[in-house]
């Protein structure tokens, strides 16, 4: 399984021609990219159920893909669609409060990423308290997908410790985060490769223990 370079090429003329008068004449093509989509987004859920638990078949790819027309009402940027298709797959599809996976497919930036992303204020309480009573099992739970700590994205962190944490923590520059999620970059060649499929498959599993870490934090 893997996404079609016609799924690419639709994207990357969506990017030159945002527009609603182009997207209509090429309406037949965005619903054959989605097609592939929803068919790579399937049988990735049911690779992912054959080793996380979190996960299973039931899990529709339509209730976990986010729609392509953009919300533009309070936004800038008034081009109507995104040049993206995502998904985040959870048991409550793309709407989870919880740890996830997210599946980005664009031209140039694909990625795989799962943790959880912003959580609500009492999750991220319970995360940074595991982390500081049980830091070295963060460690491992890293280490055994060849993870460190270095590689979680610190697209979110905070300047200063955390209300109840000094500056003085050796582990405060984790405790700052308010993200914790891993992820992984793909090429254009790799998602429309023949492996395509098997390596998301495998960076997934990479990033189980950590993605178990988190559920642990929360009684999950």
């Amino acid at each position: 399984m893997k996404v079609e370079k016609q799924t690419l090429d639709f994207l990357n003329q969506l990017q030159k021609n945002n527009n609603r008068e182009w997207f209509q004449e090429n309406k037949a093509i965005y619903e054959t990219a989605l097609a592939n989509i929803k068919d790579y987004i399937t049988q990735f859920i049911a690779e992912l159920s054959e080793f996380d638990p979190h996960i299973n078949t039931d899990i529709q790819a339509s209730r976990c893909l986010f729609r392509i027309y953009r919300d533009t009402r309070f936004s800038k940027d008034k081009t109507p669609y995104k040049t993206w298709f995502a998904a985040g797959i959870s048991l409550d599809g793309r709407k989870l409060d919880g740890p996830e996976y997210y599946l980005h497919i664009e031209p140039g930036k694909h990625f795989l990423a799962a943790g959880y992303w912003r959580p609500e204020k009492h999750h991220l309480n319970a995360i940074r308290q595991e982390i500081d009573y049980n830091f070295e099992e963060l460690v491992d739970a890293l280490a055994q997908g060849g993870w460190t700590v270095e590689d979680l994205s610190t697209e979110d962190k905070l300047k200063r410790a955390p209300a109840g944490y000094s500056e003085e923590d050796p582990h405060i520059e984790v405790m700052k985060l308010k993200s914790y999620i891993l992820y992984k970059p793909f090429t254009d060649a790799e998602i429309t490769g023949i492996k395509s499929l098997q390596q998301v498959v495998d960076t997934a599993k990479r990033i189980l223990p950590f993605k178990r870490f988190i559920h642990h934090a929360l009684d999950q």
